[in-house]
């Protein structure tokens, strides 16, 4: 990580106002909170910050509401679960930036908490607005950047604003970036990536980055059917990315160049639907009324031996349909053979990616890898060796 000044012990926190830019970009059904795993790995830092007897102000957003008042969207809902994990007072304004939100900053006492209003309420914000940063520093006096997974916007509250408060990375900003270091500089080898999703086209820098450095590759889930299809094999209805020949030919290409072992599944579950039973088959055995759905057997058994071969793995997406239990068993088995090993201190594991952690969630195995990230964007980007504005914002400047 570059230069920065870190959240630490050593800073005087007792009185001070702490606005703290969170990711809590999460599933709302109705005004409930669906899914809180960004809101509790942000726990530890703003538990930090109350027993360090800080005002802890906290901005973030939920949603594109396009710059709109979107009451659907309010954060609302965020303050009312942060009460509910802390079991202590946390105040909610309406408000993201003004002269009440000002005073209402300074008015709550220390080791209270108050969450302001959806920043994308705001048109200004995605703008990276400096009029608006102005604004929003105004509301504390130290600022603490723990939304890495936005970190790779040039938005207001993650860009703009560090150039007018005295600013901080966050104590979970800074383990997703030592985490992206685990597998890019500082991995124990063999090193190799479990990657998926359904286009090439949104990874291929960070297949071309990764290349360079891993002794394996598998290619799963809907991304793998387009490494199936350039064999030749037929893969029926399956979802593929259409156009994207020249890309599977460099990635081949460049795995060669650097000498690292592209894997794809050597046989699939495959159904004529969501709804209908799955069957094991062999690539040459696919008809045109297949779906690809997961992987088979003999590719499971395959990937864990990688595994177990491995000292350091990463994985991002998922191997099949996993939503759906007659297609999980694939992804099911990739997750609890890397956590297995994560356990028996043989692997250090890092995870990320949204689906991948909703999968890892169903199958009740969260808390047993080296690291996971909740980012997406951000993770692939810092993956793909690419600079984020909200960590360059960062840097001190010597």
């Amino acid at each position: 990580m570059p230069k920065v000044n870190h959240l630490d012990n050593n800073i005087k926190l007792e009185g001070k106002r702490v606005l703290i830019r969170t990711d809590f970009n999460v599933p709302l059904n109705n005004g409930y909170i669906t899914e809180a795993s960004r809101i509790k790995k942000v726990l530890p830092t703003i538990k930090f910050l109350v027993n360090s007897k800080a005002k802890i102000i906290i901005i973030s957003h939920i949603g594109r509401p396009k710059g709109k008042n979107v009451p659907s969207l309010s954060l609302e809902p965020i303050a009312k679960k942060l009460k509910d994990l802390l079991n202590k007072n946390v105040f909610f304004l309406d408000k993201t930036v003004g002269i009440e939100v000002v005073e209402k900053s300074k008015k709550i006492s220390n080791g209270e908490i108050l969450v302001l209003e959806n920043l994308r309420f705001h048109k200004e914000e995605e703008l990276n607005s400096e009029s608006f940063a102005k604004e929003l520093s105004k509301n504390g006096d130290i600022f603490v950047n723990e939304a890495f997974s936005c970190s790779h916007r040039a938005h207001a509250s993650v860009s703009e604003i560090t150039k007018h408060i005295k600013s901080f990375a966050g104590k979970q900003l800074t383990e997703e970036v030592n985490s992206i270091k685990m597998i890019t500089i500082d991995a124990k080898k063999p090193v190799s990536c479990i990657i998926g999703g359904s286009k090439i086209s949104t990874k291929i820098g960070v297949l071309s980055n990764l290349i360079k450095k891993m002794e394996n590759i598998v290619i799963v889930g809907a991304m793998a059917n387009n490494f199936i299809k350039h064999k030749k094999f037929n893969i029926g209805k399956s979802l593929f990315e259409k156009n994207a020949e020249n890309l599977i030919e460099n990635i081949i290409k460049q795995s060669e160049i650097h000498n690292c072992k592209l894997i794809i599944p050597n046989d699939v579950i495959v159904s004529k639907d969501l709804n209908s039973e799955g069957a094991l088959k062999n690539l040459n055995e696919i008809n045109d009324s297949d779906i690809i759905l997961d992987i088979g057997s003999k590719t499971v058994e395959i990937i864990s031996k990688i595994i177990d071969n491995s000292k350091t793995v990463l994985w991002n997406g998922p191997a099949g349909y996993f939503e759906i239990d007659e297609f999980s068993k694939g992804t099911n088995e990739i997750a609890r053979k890397i956590a297995e090993n994560t356990k028996s201190k043989s692997l250090t594991s890092i995870v990320g990616g949204g689906d991948t952690v909703a999968a890892i969630n169903k199958f009740k195995c969260f808390n047993d890898f080296t690291y996971i990230s909740t980012a997406g964007g951000a993770f692939l980007e810092l993956l793909e060796g690419k600079i984020l504005p909200g960590i360059k914002s960062l840097e001190i400047n010597e």
